[in-house]
């Protein structure tokens, strides 16, 4: 608990045998209330591991779901836990969760609901081993994104994120993209809810364990992202509607919760 918030902590994998376990033993149990670990069908031994680790929660996906479609899951059922505070780190060890405490207290204490990890505040970014395209288009699609939103954002691609109950529940992000734009998606709903966002600076390490989308891969990202930000523009100007932009079911969870608590 933090300040009587439960915090919930979820991890998506996806084949990172070996940095699994290092990423979880950083957890910062003495906030963090619950675990639910999220696990894409890996093809390694992710899952063993993360059996080995008696982690409280392990969703074990009968098929890849796509990031998108795992991230859901991991929502769903931080929610139905009761989560007041949920917080998303990955498995593959290039975000450090020794920043949960600050990313949980700024929500806690009501600054911001939303809280990200950039990687691009602050100058260690390359030198923690981003490779310079994908820094370029870091920098290319943030400026774009910030422009077509009217935003103000350091980055909108770390998948370091924290999050209010309120929010989460606020938000449509069940209709989002089960590919990695879902994260793109989600910030749009964010600020087209009219919620702002706190960033912390993050410490990011790639090395030839982390999980990294190749360049292909990167660019397909990058055209989804855009239309994201473009899709978000049409509809703010009433050219265009989506249901990505829909309030969220708020009532939904919060009976999960009624009836868990009911239960026991």
């Amino acid at each position: 608990m933090f300040n009587n918030k439960k915090i919930v902590v979820i991890i998506p994998a996806y084949n990172t045998a070996r940095t699994v376990a290092k990423e979880f033993h950083l957890i910062p149990r003495d906030i963090v209330d619950d675990i639910v670990f999220m696990d894409n069908a890996s093809t390694d031994e992710t899952l063993r591991i993360a059996e080995s680790l008696e982690i409280p929660h392990i969703i074990r996906q009968p098929y890849n779901t796509g990031y998108g479609g795992n991230a859901k899951a991991g929502f769903k059922k931080a929610l139905e836990l009761g989560a007041d505070i949920v917080v998303i780190v990955h498995s593959d060890y290039q975000y450090t969760p020794h920043l949960i405490p600050a990313m949980v207290s700024i929500i806690a204490n009501r600054v911001y609901p939303m809280v990200i990890g950039s990687r691009m505040l602050g100058k260690g970014t390359l030198n923690g081993g981003m490779p310079l395209y994908k820094f370029i288009f870091n920098r290319f699609l943030t400026i774009s994104q910030n422009l077509l939103m009217n935003e103000r954002l350091s980055e909108y691609h770390t998948g370091y994120r924290a999050f209010s109950r309120e929010l989460l529940l606020s938000i449509n992000w069940e209709e989002n993209s089960n590919d990695w734009v879902f994260d793109a998606e989600e910030i749009a709903q964010v600020f087209w809810q009219g919620y702002e966002i706190g960033e912390v600076t993050c410490p990011t390490k790639y090395f030839d364990e982390a999980s990294s989308n190749p360049f292909w891969g990167s660019l397909r990202y990058g055209l989804g992202c855009m239309r994201v930000a473009f899709l978000y523009r049409f509809c703010k100007w009433g050219l265009m509607k989506s249901p990505i932009f829909n309030k969220g079911n708020l009532n939904r969870y919060n009976k999960s919760v009624e009836m868990l608590r009911a239960a026991g």
